[in-house]
Protein backbone atom coordinates (compact mmCIF):
# COMPACT_ATOMS: atom_id res chain seq x y z
CA UNK A 1 0.00 0.00 0.00
CA UNK A 2 1.84 3.32 -1.32
CA UNK A 3 1.73 6.26 1.32
CA UNK A 4 2.43 8.71 -1.14
CA UNK A 5 -0.85 7.43 -2.67
CA UNK A 6 -2.67 8.34 0.52
CA UNK A 7 -0.86 11.47 1.27
CA UNK A 8 -1.15 12.66 -2.57
CA UNK A 9 -4.47 11.04 -3.09
CA UNK A 10 -3.06 9.64 -6.44
CA UNK A 11 -6.13 8.82 -8.79
CA UNK A 12 -7.29 5.49 -9.22
CA UNK A 13 -6.58 4.54 -5.48
CA UNK A 14 -9.04 2.74 -3.43
CA UNK A 15 -7.38 2.32 -0.26
CA UNK A 16 -9.10 0.25 2.56
CA UNK A 17 -10.40 1.72 5.78
CA UNK A 18 -8.09 0.82 8.73
CA UNK A 19 -10.26 -0.02 11.66
CA UNK A 20 -7.00 -0.31 14.14
CA UNK A 21 -5.71 2.11 16.73
CA UNK A 22 -2.85 4.43 15.70
CA UNK A 23 0.60 2.98 16.98
CA UNK A 24 2.97 5.28 18.59
CA UNK A 25 5.43 6.83 16.65
CA UNK A 26 8.91 7.25 17.89
CA UNK A 27 11.63 10.16 16.98
CA UNK A 28 15.15 9.24 16.81
CA UNK A 29 17.89 11.42 18.51
CA UNK A 30 17.79 14.81 16.38
CA UNK A 31 15.33 16.29 14.10
CA UNK A 32 16.09 17.43 10.84
CA UNK A 33 15.63 21.29 11.63
CA UNK A 34 17.37 22.81 14.41
CA UNK A 35 14.68 22.11 16.99
CA UNK A 36 16.88 18.96 18.56
CA UNK A 37 20.02 19.05 18.49
CA UNK A 38 23.01 17.67 20.57
CA UNK A 39 26.88 18.85 20.78
CA UNK A 40 29.70 16.77 21.31
CA UNK A 41 33.51 16.65 21.53
CA UNK A 42 36.27 14.26 20.92
CA UNK A 43 39.07 12.73 22.57
CA UNK A 44 41.65 14.36 20.61
CA UNK A 45 40.18 17.87 21.45
CA UNK A 46 39.40 16.72 25.13
CA UNK A 47 43.39 15.83 25.45
CA UNK A 48 44.31 19.36 24.32
CA UNK A 49 43.01 20.98 27.52
CA UNK A 50 44.68 20.80 31.10
CA UNK A 51 42.83 19.14 33.42
CA UNK A 52 40.75 22.06 35.20
CA UNK A 53 39.89 23.10 31.50
CA UNK A 54 38.43 19.61 30.66
CA UNK A 55 36.28 19.83 33.73
CA UNK A 56 35.10 23.12 32.97
CA UNK A 57 34.28 22.37 28.88
CA UNK A 58 32.80 18.54 29.92
CA UNK A 59 30.34 20.56 32.71
CA UNK A 60 28.85 22.90 30.42
CA UNK A 61 28.40 20.68 27.60
CA UNK A 62 26.79 17.82 30.17
CA UNK A 63 24.54 20.86 31.10
CA UNK A 64 23.86 21.77 27.40
CA UNK A 65 23.02 18.18 26.33
CA UNK A 66 20.53 17.57 29.02
CA UNK A 67 18.75 20.64 28.64
CA UNK A 68 18.33 20.06 24.96
CA UNK A 69 17.28 15.96 26.06
CA UNK A 70 13.81 18.07 28.30
CA UNK A 71 13.70 20.32 25.65
CA UNK A 72 12.93 17.30 23.39
CA UNK A 73 10.54 15.41 25.49
CA UNK A 74 7.98 19.02 24.81
CA UNK A 75 9.26 18.58 21.32
CA UNK A 76 8.03 14.97 21.10
CA UNK A 77 5.22 15.71 23.61
CA UNK A 78 3.90 18.87 21.82
CA UNK A 79 4.00 16.93 18.71
CA UNK A 80 1.74 14.03 19.95
CA UNK A 81 4.40 11.28 20.10
CA UNK A 82 5.18 9.26 22.71
CA UNK A 83 7.95 7.64 21.57
CA UNK A 84 12.06 9.22 21.65
CA UNK A 85 15.60 7.95 21.65
CA UNK A 86 18.19 9.36 22.94
CA UNK A 87 21.23 10.18 21.66
CA UNK A 88 23.81 7.07 22.68
CA UNK A 89 26.35 10.10 22.50
CA UNK A 90 24.49 12.20 25.16
CA UNK A 91 27.22 12.34 27.75
CA UNK A 92 30.70 11.97 24.95
CA UNK A 93 33.43 11.04 26.92
CA UNK A 94 31.98 9.84 30.40
CA UNK A 95 33.15 6.80 30.08
CA UNK A 96 36.56 7.36 30.10
CA UNK A 97 38.69 5.96 32.61
CA UNK A 98 39.95 9.31 33.96
CA UNK A 99 36.70 9.11 35.54
CA UNK A 100 36.18 12.76 35.14
CA UNK A 101 33.24 12.42 33.32
CA UNK A 102 31.67 9.85 34.94
CA UNK A 103 32.30 12.49 38.32
CA UNK A 104 30.61 15.09 36.77
CA UNK A 105 27.36 13.33 36.42
CA UNK A 106 27.38 12.25 39.30
CA UNK A 107 27.68 15.75 40.43
CA UNK A 108 24.64 16.26 38.15
CA UNK A 109 22.61 13.51 39.46
CA UNK A 110 19.71 15.59 41.08
CA UNK A 111 19.32 17.61 37.42
CA UNK A 112 19.70 14.36 35.53
CA UNK A 113 16.40 11.98 37.34
CA UNK A 114 14.28 14.91 35.87
CA UNK A 115 14.49 13.51 32.73
CA UNK A 116 13.12 10.30 34.23
CA UNK A 117 10.13 12.16 35.99
CA UNK A 118 9.29 14.56 32.77
CA UNK A 119 9.04 11.33 30.80
CA UNK A 120 6.88 9.46 33.35
CA UNK A 121 4.83 12.97 33.28
CA UNK A 122 4.36 13.56 30.31
CA UNK A 123 3.82 9.65 28.57
CA UNK A 124 6.85 9.13 26.88
CA UNK A 125 8.76 6.05 26.93
CA UNK A 126 12.73 6.79 26.27
CA UNK A 127 15.48 4.10 24.68
CA UNK A 128 18.77 4.13 23.40
CA UNK A 129 20.76 2.55 21.10
CA UNK A 130 24.62 2.08 21.68
CA UNK A 131 26.78 2.89 19.35
CA UNK A 132 27.58 -0.19 16.70
CA UNK A 133 31.09 -1.27 17.98
CA UNK A 134 29.04 -2.88 20.70
CA UNK A 135 29.76 -6.75 19.38
CA UNK A 136 29.22 -9.13 22.42
CA UNK A 137 29.57 -12.05 19.69
CA UNK A 138 33.45 -11.10 19.07
CA UNK A 139 35.68 -13.60 18.84
CA UNK A 140 37.98 -11.35 20.81
CA UNK A 141 37.87 -11.22 24.66
CA UNK A 142 39.18 -7.40 24.54
CA UNK A 143 36.24 -6.56 21.87
CA UNK A 144 33.66 -8.32 24.47
CA UNK A 145 34.98 -6.82 27.56
CA UNK A 146 34.96 -3.33 25.62
CA UNK A 147 31.31 -3.84 24.61
CA UNK A 148 30.51 -4.78 28.26
CA UNK A 149 32.06 -1.72 29.66
CA UNK A 150 30.06 0.51 27.36
CA UNK A 151 26.92 -1.21 27.63
CA UNK A 152 27.53 -0.62 31.36
CA UNK A 153 27.87 2.45 31.10
CA UNK A 154 24.81 2.96 29.11
CA UNK A 155 23.21 1.09 32.07
CA UNK A 156 24.82 3.65 34.93
CA UNK A 157 23.54 7.16 32.80
CA UNK A 158 19.80 5.43 32.34
CA UNK A 159 19.98 4.33 36.10
CA UNK A 160 21.57 8.52 36.57
CA UNK A 161 18.60 9.66 34.27
CA UNK A 162 15.49 8.13 36.30
CA UNK A 163 14.56 5.81 33.98
CA UNK A 164 12.91 2.60 34.83
CA UNK A 165 15.11 -0.67 34.60
CA UNK A 166 12.60 -2.78 32.01
CA UNK A 167 12.39 -2.85 28.33
CA UNK A 168 10.01 0.14 28.78
CA UNK A 169 13.38 1.92 28.72
CA UNK A 170 14.72 -0.33 26.31
CA UNK A 171 18.57 0.05 25.11
CA UNK A 172 18.62 -1.87 21.74
CA UNK A 173 21.89 -3.51 19.90
CA UNK A 174 22.43 -5.45 17.26
CA UNK A 175 23.43 -9.62 17.45
CA UNK A 176 27.15 -8.87 15.81
CA UNK A 177 29.17 -11.20 15.15
CA UNK A 178 27.98 -13.75 12.53
CA UNK A 179 27.62 -17.49 13.27
CA UNK A 180 28.21 -16.53 17.28
CA UNK A 181 24.41 -16.72 18.70
CA UNK A 182 26.35 -18.71 21.22
CA UNK A 183 28.43 -16.48 22.76
CA UNK A 184 25.98 -13.41 22.83
CA UNK A 185 23.28 -15.36 24.83
CA UNK A 186 26.63 -16.61 26.86
CA UNK A 187 27.70 -12.85 27.23
CA UNK A 188 23.96 -11.43 27.70
CA UNK A 189 23.84 -13.87 31.19
CA UNK A 190 26.73 -12.29 32.41
CA UNK A 191 25.30 -8.34 32.47
CA UNK A 192 24.66 -6.40 35.28
CA UNK A 193 20.81 -6.12 36.16
CA UNK A 194 20.80 -2.24 34.75
CA UNK A 195 21.73 -3.92 31.12
CA UNK A 196 19.75 -6.62 31.06
CA UNK A 197 17.00 -5.49 32.40
CA UNK A 198 16.57 -2.84 29.49
CA UNK A 199 18.27 -5.50 26.57
CA UNK A 200 16.09 -5.66 23.30
CA UNK A 201 18.21 -7.18 20.14
CA UNK A 202 17.39 -6.32 16.40
CA UNK A 203 17.60 -8.14 13.46
CA UNK A 204 19.76 -6.42 10.73
CA UNK A 205 19.76 -6.70 7.02
CA UNK A 206 23.28 -8.71 6.56
CA UNK A 207 23.71 -10.92 9.37
CA UNK A 208 21.60 -11.99 11.86
CA UNK A 209 18.21 -12.56 10.51
CA UNK A 210 14.87 -12.28 12.13
CA UNK A 211 15.00 -16.08 13.07
CA UNK A 212 18.12 -16.02 14.22
CA UNK A 213 17.75 -13.22 16.99
CA UNK A 214 14.80 -14.52 17.76
CA UNK A 215 16.06 -17.92 18.85
CA UNK A 216 19.07 -15.43 20.93
CA UNK A 217 16.14 -13.48 22.39
CA UNK A 218 14.11 -16.71 23.65
CA UNK A 219 17.41 -18.28 25.04
CA UNK A 220 18.79 -15.14 26.98
CA UNK A 221 15.69 -13.98 28.35
CA UNK A 222 15.57 -10.17 26.31
CA UNK A 223 13.28 -8.69 23.73
CA UNK A 224 13.31 -8.66 20.07
CA UNK A 225 13.25 -5.20 18.00
CA UNK A 226 11.52 -6.04 14.78
CA UNK A 227 13.27 -4.44 11.97
CA UNK A 228 10.59 -4.78 8.69
CA UNK A 229 12.82 -3.08 6.53
CA UNK A 230 16.12 -5.23 7.01
CA UNK A 231 14.00 -8.14 6.88
CA UNK A 232 13.15 -7.05 3.72
CA UNK A 233 16.40 -6.60 2.17
CA UNK A 234 17.96 -9.89 4.29
CA UNK A 235 15.47 -12.27 2.92
CA UNK A 236 15.44 -10.62 -0.30
CA UNK A 237 11.62 -10.74 -0.48
CA UNK A 238 9.59 -9.35 -3.07
CA UNK A 239 7.35 -6.63 -0.93
CA UNK A 240 6.18 -5.16 2.17
CA UNK A 241 3.00 -7.18 2.13
CA UNK A 242 5.18 -10.88 2.47
CA UNK A 243 3.56 -12.97 5.08
CA UNK A 244 6.50 -13.24 6.91
CA UNK A 245 6.27 -9.76 8.21
CA UNK A 246 3.04 -10.16 9.85
CA UNK A 247 4.35 -13.60 11.57
CA UNK A 248 7.68 -11.68 13.04
CA UNK A 249 5.58 -8.98 14.00
CA UNK A 250 3.78 -11.68 16.04
CA UNK A 251 6.46 -13.78 16.83
CA UNK A 252 8.62 -10.98 18.22
CA UNK A 253 5.65 -9.31 20.19
CA UNK A 254 5.76 -12.82 22.50
CA UNK A 255 9.13 -12.09 23.80
CA UNK A 256 8.31 -8.87 25.51
CA UNK A 257 7.68 -8.97 29.46
CA UNK A 258 4.32 -6.72 28.21
CA UNK A 259 2.98 -7.40 24.51
CA UNK A 260 2.02 -3.65 25.19
CA UNK A 261 5.23 -2.82 25.11
CA UNK A 262 6.74 -4.34 21.87
CA UNK A 263 8.45 -1.81 19.93
CA UNK A 264 9.25 -2.37 15.74
CA UNK A 265 11.52 -0.39 13.68
CA UNK A 266 10.13 1.21 9.93
CA UNK A 267 12.30 2.95 7.52
CA UNK A 268 12.31 2.48 3.63
CA UNK A 269 15.33 2.08 0.84
CA UNK A 270 16.73 5.13 -0.27
CA UNK A 271 17.23 3.56 -4.00
CA UNK A 272 14.47 0.91 -3.49
CA UNK A 273 13.30 -1.53 -1.78
CA UNK A 274 16.27 -3.83 -0.72
CA UNK A 275 18.82 -0.82 -0.49
CA UNK A 276 19.78 -0.65 3.18
CA UNK A 277 20.25 3.03 3.22
CA UNK A 278 17.49 5.00 4.71
CA UNK A 279 14.94 7.22 2.89
CA UNK A 280 14.33 10.48 3.23
CA UNK A 281 10.61 9.55 4.53
CA UNK A 282 8.63 6.46 4.71
CA UNK A 283 7.32 5.53 1.57
CA UNK A 284 5.23 2.24 2.46
CA UNK A 285 3.39 1.19 5.73
CA UNK A 286 3.58 -2.63 5.59
CA UNK A 287 -0.33 -3.79 6.44
CA UNK A 288 1.18 -5.96 9.52
CA UNK A 289 2.58 -2.64 11.19
CA UNK A 290 -0.85 -1.86 12.33
CA UNK A 291 -1.16 -4.52 14.90
CA UNK A 292 3.11 -2.99 16.46
CA UNK A 293 2.07 -0.84 19.41
CA UNK A 294 5.27 1.42 18.88
CA UNK A 295 7.09 2.10 15.76
CA UNK A 296 10.58 3.95 15.93
CA UNK A 297 10.74 5.86 12.56
CA UNK A 298 13.87 5.46 11.10
CA UNK A 299 14.07 8.27 8.23
CA UNK A 300 16.28 10.31 7.04
CA UNK A 301 14.06 13.69 7.63
CA UNK A 302 13.27 12.81 10.90
CA UNK A 303 9.71 14.78 11.85
CA UNK A 304 8.79 15.58 8.54
CA UNK A 305 9.11 11.83 7.85
CA UNK A 306 6.96 11.09 11.05
CA UNK A 307 4.39 13.39 10.10
CA UNK A 308 3.69 12.84 6.70
CA UNK A 309 3.57 8.82 8.02
CA UNK A 310 1.27 9.84 11.03
CA UNK A 311 -1.22 12.13 8.61
CA UNK A 312 -1.40 8.77 6.23
CA UNK A 313 -1.87 6.36 8.80
CA UNK A 314 -4.85 9.02 10.50
CA UNK A 315 -6.36 9.05 7.05
CA UNK A 316 -7.09 5.28 7.00
CA UNK A 317 -8.10 5.63 11.00
CA UNK A 318 -11.12 4.94 11.75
Amino acid sequence: MSLLAVVMGFPGQNTPTVKKPLPELGLVCITCGPEVRYRTMTLARYKQFSEEEQKSRLSELYQSNLNMLLYALDFVSKEGWKLYRVTANLFPLSDLEDGLGKSLLFDMKDRLAEVGQKAERLGIRVGVHPDQFVVLSSESERVIHNSVQHLEHHGLVMDLLGLPRSSWAFMNIHGGKGGRGFKLVETIHTLSDAVKSRLTLENDEKIYSAREIFEACIAAGVPMVFDAHHHVVKEKLPSLSDSSIEQWVKLARETWPDPSWQVVHLSSGREGLHDSRHHDLILDFPEALWDAPWIEVEAKAKETAIRGLRAALQSQEK
